[in-house]
């Protein structure tokens, strides 16, 4: 009897941990939110995780704020003719059932400005997200390698 209650809690114990990495608020689903180690003395980082929304009413992402930097804006990058542009956006509309996805390379994410500390692999760190509707939320934010570099497959749950 006391092994099957020691397996049931470990069980449990570790599909928490595989699902502690999505959230939800409203209608509003949050996945996987991480961000890519920095070189110490490094100023700046970017945070990345996906907003699927499946209500049937838009919504907004409009701020974010994490003690592991002085500030935190949402921006968007994007090439213009041969020239990588990013630029800061201040919020994020979601439609209704869809996804917004952040990942490094172009597009949304969180740049962190101010970094108190260098993000160091296998750190984590709180971030607060607001929005218009939902509400606020507070994720926790997993820092990974960036010799590593995650696939798009690691970040899709």
């Amino acid at each position: 009897m006391f092994s099957r209650i020691t397996i049931s809690l470990l069980t449990l114990a570790l599909s928490a941990t595989a699902y502690a990495h999505d959230y939800k608020v409203g209608a509003l689903k949050i996945d996987h939110p991480y961000a890519r180690a920095t070189m110490p003395g490094q100023p700046s980082g970017g945070a990345y995780l996906s907003i699927e929304n499946t209500g049937k009413e838009a919504d907004k992402l409009l701020n974010v704020a994490s003690p592991a930097a002085k500030s935190a804006e949402i921006h968007d990058m994007k090439m213009d003719g041969n020239i990588m542009k990013m630029r800061e956006v201040g919020e994020i509309e979601l439609r209704p059932m869809s996804t917004v996805v952040m990942t490094p390379g172009g597009g949304y994410h969180i740049m962190l400005m101010g970094l108190t500390k260098p993000l160091k692999a296998g750190d984590k760190f709180p971030m607060t997200l607001t929005f218009q509707k939902a509400g606020k939320i507070e994720v926790s934010v997993s820092v990974d390698d960036i010799k590593n570099k995650p696939t798009d497959a690691a970040h899709q749950h």
